[in-house]
């Protein structure tokens, strides 16, 4: 038998307390999400913020690439045989 009941318990524990500190670091993370992204951006980290961005407030670059990214991801749809159905009036 690999673990005895003491290795048992010290494992339970060092999980339990894993999983803690994983819950107290991701309240902590989204209490200042914005404020740890901003600085991760600063630092050369490419974080994003909501995927429902307000695109009035964004700049030409920033609209540029992402209009770029969504004709990127039309392309590959489109080569792997999914269907586009237009959500305009003609």
């Amino acid at each position: 038998m690999m673990f005895s009941i003491g290795n048992e318990v010290m494992f339970l524990k060092g999980v339990a307390i894993g999983v803690g500190v994983c819950a107290i670091a991701y309240v902590a993370y989204k209490k200042n999400e914005e404020t740890v992204n901003a600085f991760l951006n600063e630092h050369g980290f490419n974080i994003e913020g909501n995927a429902g961005s307000d695109y009035y407030s964004m700049s030409l670059e920033k609209l540029m690439e992402t209009k770029e990214t969504i004709e990127d991801i039309i392309a590959e749809k489109d080569l792997s045989g999914v269907t586009i159905v237009s959500t305009e009036d003609k």
